[in-house]
């Protein structure tokens, strides 16, 4: 293999990129083809002979393209995915390109000088404790396993266990608390670090989603012993935040009463509140907190992956994820740590080259009208599909998720909904999603793309419209 092999596929792959992007606002948001055709495509045994590197792009691409989603359109409102701003994917781009292995300052200082300093910006954006830890990881999964394992470790050391050393085989009991609409990714967190996914306390929430602080309050006074709360900013279907300075109240009393508590907040997109002055005062509080989930591929518009952890208590951080081995290295310089004892992950990607460049793209003023951007378009299409007659705004639009619902002629509205939903996917106009809420099917809109703009969201009302009176 010669340097100059590089430049021929590379330049191929370059062209057929921008090509995606450039025809993303007249490309339909949808897939052109479903998973069983590009399996049938390349479903073979593997070849005996290879192949010169610019064929296998040029099939890769063509084969591949027609089964992508339009996720980086201005008109993709599915789950709750941001698109990539044009540095950050030009940097993601770098970052294949250099290949570095971030582990450690002395192996790979660029990389890891630009992850922490990134890890700094964030911690500065969202007003949190300057004194905190962060780390990146593949997304809010595992930014909240990072969080909650600081959580565990530290509970457990207030009772004299050193979970590092002795594991949980015998360890004494630590409550967890949930609410009843977290995310699905905390309980798999709780399963990854042995709590177990049925053993939590659950509180109820109210009927946008949040927990309710009186019955976590309650719940607190009906266990003894260390506990740890984990609350959320941004319910994926309504945007829902909970009460965090009622909840952070109440852990402050816990303790005051001689108890351990650890507060720990899911915030996968709506930690990114904190950097608008029109709606920070949804998330109040949430500063009081002892660790935080967050993603830069959402709101930040990074591209996938860029989950971020932050941890108030460092050396808990630390002491849950640091790694020995004779043959790493270690830090040489105090003001510059080394990742790897930070992360879950030994071996990873140089995640902090793109979110520096989001981050740097935009500076604080532009994250803040990249929030209040997005949520202006969501509370548009709560005034449009809710001013359309038999559909159903459900949630209170807190911050950039909305939930709609669709009544039908035949009175089955579920069935309705959910053929609305695959319509709209199908059309290709726009891509919403559709979810079950509070026992109703409903169709879920997240406008977290900095390309989205107020034609794409007047076209997809206008889709999602059709969709509805075709009933």
């Amino acid at each position: 293999m010669h340097r100059r092999d590089f430049h021929a596929p590379l330049e191929l792959a370059a062209e057929r990129a921008l090509a995606f992007l450039d025809g993303l606002p007249s490309r339909p948001v949808r897939a052109d083809e479903p998973a069983g055709a590009i399996l049938a495509a390349i479903d073979r045994p593997v070849p005996e002979a290879g192949c010169a590197p610019t064929e296998v792009v040029r099939e890769l691409a063509e084969i591949a393209e027609r089964g992508l989603t339009a996720m980086p359109s201005g008109r993709f409102f599915g789950w709750v995915i941001g698109g990539g701003l044009p540095s950050a994917v030009a940097a993601d781009w770098l970052a294949t390109a250099w290949d570095q292995n971030t582990g450690s300052h002395e192996g790979t200082p660029a990389a890891a000088v630009f992850e922490q300093v990134a890890l700094r910006w964030v911690i500065e954006l969202l007003g949190l404790p300057q004194a905190a830890s962060g780390a990146l990881t593949t997304g809010a999964q595992m930014a909240n396993t990072v969080g909650l394992a600081a959580a565990r470790n530290a509970a457990l050391a207030a009772l004299g266990w050193d979970v590092e050393d002795r594991g949980l085989i015998g360890a004494p009991s630590v409550r967890v608390i949930v609410g009843e609409e977290r995310h699905d990714t905390v309980t798999r967190s709780l399963r990854l670090l042995g709590f177990g996914g049925s053993t939590a306390m659950v509180v109820a929430s109210d009927g946008n989603g949040r927990m309710r602080a009186d019955a976590l309050e309650r719940a607190l006074t009906e266990h003894r012993g260390p506990a740890i709360v984990c609350a959320q900013v941004g319910n994926v279907n309504t945007g829902g935040v909970d009460p965090m300075r009622s909840i952070a109240r109440a852990i402050a009393e816990r303790r005051r009463a001689g108890e351990f508590a650890w507060l720990h907040v899911d915030g996968a997109f709506g930690l990114w509140a904190r950097a608008s002055r029109a709606i920070a005062s949804v998330v109040d509080g949430v500063e009081l907190a002892d660790s935080w989930a967050t993603d830069g591929h959402k709101w930040p518009n990074v591209p996938y992956d860029c989950g971020i952890a932050i941890v108030a208590d460092r050396d808990a951080h630390r002491r849950s994820m640091a790694i020995h081995a004779s043959y790493l290295p270690a830090s040489s310089d105090p003001a510059i740590r080394n990742p790897f004892d930070w992360t879950p992950e030994l071996s990873r990607r140089a995640r902090g080259f793109a979110l520096y460049a989001a981050l740097a793209e935009m500076g604080r003023a532009g994250v803040e009208a990249l929030v209040d951007r997005t949520c202006a378009h969501a509370r548009r299409f709560r005034d449009g599909l809710g001013a359309i007659t038999g559909v159903s705004v459900l949630n209170e639009v807190e911050l950039n998720q909305v939930l709609v619902r669709f009544d039908a002629a035949d009175g089955d509205a579920d069935a309705h909904t959910r053929r609305v939903v695959r319509e709209v996917q199908r059309e290709g106009t726009c891509y919403a999603t559709g979810t079950t809420w509070r026992g109703l099917a409903a169709m879920r809109i997240s406008v977290c793309n900095a390309s989205t703009d107020e034609d794409d969201v007047e076209r997809s009302i206008a889709a999602i419209a059709r969709a509805h009176e075709r009933r």
